[in-house]
């Protein structure tokens, strides 16, 4: 009996014990711990049992379909100036070409075929759209190569403004001359029939300054010192006369008369040749 009794007991002893294992290997399991056995056991690499997360892993964003947005392509630069336009600042640009040499002619303040094929010249010859307009970028560029213009270069080939009448031209028929703006008006009781650009002499052969009168009108006349001809001439002191220059019409202020006032406007200075009278008041002043 007492042997029966201690089976059951060491029996139910040992049932506890496995009992207790099965419950330690079961929160291991459940706590995600290495498990490791004894003997043969031993030898195995440990054993890591780990519960998914339950935070569910992010999605990858799906790939960006859309086509990415293209540049914007720059404005092109502003137009300054194109053909047909006219004034001072064609003047300018005229004159500034002309002095690297992409203009031959003086400045006519007309932007026209020469001048844009001039433009269109400078442009290739920098790597520039080859537009013959002058843009901003172009403008700068030339400024940066050339210097200021003079008021004789803007008005190379005539054109300037006349400045106002002495006051002794303002009664009576007068050719009244001014070298401060190189002009010649006619005048009638003080109002101007014609304006023409004119030229005087040099350093040298000085025009004179003062009044005098049309003493001489010679329609074909040559020079009998210079053996130069001398058309629509109309002489006021001495040698010295108003009159057509060739030469004047070709090279503008590039040159210089003996003395005389030349005109470079022959059909100008043909209709004040019809008009002038010997006697006629001649001004020649500042």
């Amino acid at each position: 009996m007492r042997t029966r009794g201690m089976g059951r007991t060491r029996g139910r002893g040992l049932g506890s014990g496995t009992a207790v294992l099965a419950c330690g290997a079961a929160l291991t399991v459940l706590c995600g711990c290495t498990v490791q056995a004894s003997g043969e056991e031993e030898r195995r690499s440990p054993v890591r049992i780990e519960l998914p997360s339950g935070t569910p892993s992010p999605k990858s964003a799906p790939p960006d379909d859309k086509p990415s947005a293209k540049p914007t392509p720059a404005a092109p630069p502003a137009v300054l100036w194109s053909r047909g336009d006219e004034g001072r600042d064609i003047r300018e640009l005229q004159a500034r070409l002309r002095q690297i040499a992409w203009l031959f002619d003086g400045p006519t303040g007309t932007y026209d075929d020469l001048t844009e094929q001039a433009v269109r010249g400078f442009q290739g010859k920098r790597g520039l759209p080859k537009t013959g307009k002058t843009d901003e970028v172009t403008w700068q560029r030339l400024l940066r190569m050339t210097r200021e213009p003079g008021k004789w270069d803007l008005y190379l080939m005539g054109g300037q403004p006349a400045d106002a009448p002495d006051a002794r031209c303002l009664t009576g028929r007068v050719l009244c001359i001014s070298k401060s703006s190189r002009t010649l008006r006619w005048m009638i009781d003080g109002r101007s029939v014609l304006t023409v650009p004119v030229r005087f002499g040099s350093q040298y052969t000085p025009t004179r300054e003062g009044v005098f009168s049309v003493y001489w009108k010679s329609r074909h006349h040559v020079s009998t010192l210079y053996d130069s001809p001398m058309p629509y001439a109309m002489f006021f002191s001495g040698g010295q006369a108003v009159h057509y220059s060739s030469d004047f019409a070709a090279t503008g202020y590039a040159g210089a008369s003996h003395g005389c006032v030349n005109v470079r406007d022959e059909r100008a200075i043909a209709e004040m040749f019809a008009q002038v009278r010997t006697g006629d008041k001649v001004v020649v002043h500042w």
